[in-house]
């Protein structure tokens, strides 16, 4: 990535937690009726956002170049699975999308940082991907935990 697109990665990903963030303070700031709204506002942009993580993939599988055509299925597998999970996530007791949601994320992550043993994953992303999913995680976790 040149300069310009990592600084702007950095900032849009940083940006893309305001709303786990706001809306985790809001579950434990919220009077009682409102819990329940921050907590689904919560589950909602994590299954959202899961959904981008593994369209990611799709982006990656159909620009790489033709020695990596072998990876083909297993990146476009990971671009779905990610977005299936979220889908049952917001199906589920609130507890349980939370915690699917927290752990797909991270899960996510692992995958990518397996894909990038295998030179299929940016280093610059990685690093962007490990500290936007381990903050996210914290705060999908944090109705539960909280």
């Amino acid at each position: 990535m040149d300069t310009t697109t990592r600084r702007t990665a950095w900032l849009l990903g940083l940006a893309g937690l305001l709303p786990f963030a706001g809306s985790a303070l809001a579950f434990f700031a919220a009077p009682d009726p409102w819990q329940g709204f921050a907590e689904g506002a919560l589950i909602a942009y994590g299954a959202v956002i899961l959904s981008f993580l593994g369209a990611v993939h799709w982006g990656l599988a159909l620009r790489a170049p033709v020695e990596e055509a072998a990876m083909g299925p297993a990146r476009l597998t990971l671009g779905i699975v990610p977005a299936l999970l979220g889908w049952v996530a917001l199906l589920l007791p609130d507890v349980f999308g939370l915690t699917i949601l927290a752990l797909a994320i991270l899960g996510t992550a692992g995958m990518e940082q397996w894909a990038h043993g295998r030179g299929l994953v940016p280093a610059d992303y990685l690093v962007l991907r490990w500290v936007l999913s381990i903050a996210a995680a914290l705060c999908l976790m944090a109705p539960i935990t909280g």
